[in-house]
């Protein structure tokens, strides 16, 4: 994965768009106005998409990734509201912070933590919203990520672990398949 900054005429835009999309498998492309205000600027984190299919024996790469990650659909379908889970890693954030006991969130708080801005970025998404929600939300994918490489292997890793090359170029789609794992065993 790397990350892509162009900056071209407003004419150019669409055009780059296209290229840039059939080219690589990108996050969305995010749009600020360079400071001329006749160019834009255009953000967005990449790879290739066969990168995952060169690296190891993983299903078909699509513009959204391997296809053995679950649907968000699939993978939320029995999750509670997002105002629910809001306040849910809200409170599980501050009871962290204020007990001298309680330093470390757990695993639990990272997935759901990162269900939850997955969800959050797929509404926007879903109504052409343009904004940096999908970037905030493949943050804390990484943030689940890192605590389940760093952790005691209780994640499900079926089928790609936290260290595959596939998790770590479609971090938002371990966090479905990692959701899709707890909340079945809930």
């Amino acid at each position: 994965m790397f990350d892509i900054r162009i900056i071209c005429d407003l004419a150019d835009e669409p055009d780059i768009t296209r290229a840039l999309t059939a080219a690589f498998d990108c996050d969305p492309i995010q749009r600020r106005p360079a400071h001329n205000g006749h160019r834009v600027r255009l953000y967005t984190k990449a790879f290739h998409p066969d990168s995952a299919a060169l690296l190891n024996d993983a299903p078909e790469a699509t513009e959204a990734g391997p296809t053995a990650w679950p649907t968000p659909e699939d993978a939320y379908a029995t999750a509670p509201g997002i105002t629910y889970e809001i306040a849910w890693t809200a409170s599980t954030a501050r009871t962290a912070t204020e007990s001298p006991h309680e330093r470390d969130v757990d695993r639990e708080y990272w997935l759901r933590k990162a269900a939850l801005l997955d969800r959050i970025a797929l509404e926007y998404e879903a109504e052409g919203v343009r904004n940096d929600t999908a970037d905030v939300a493949a943050n804390a994918a990484r943030q689940l990520i890192e605590a389940d490489q760093d952790g005691e292997g209780d994640y499900g890793g079926d089928p790609y672990g936290p260290e595959h090359p596939a998790t770590l170029a479609h971090p938002r789609g371990y966090v479905r398949q990692e959701y899709a794992v707890w909340a079945e065993n809930q």
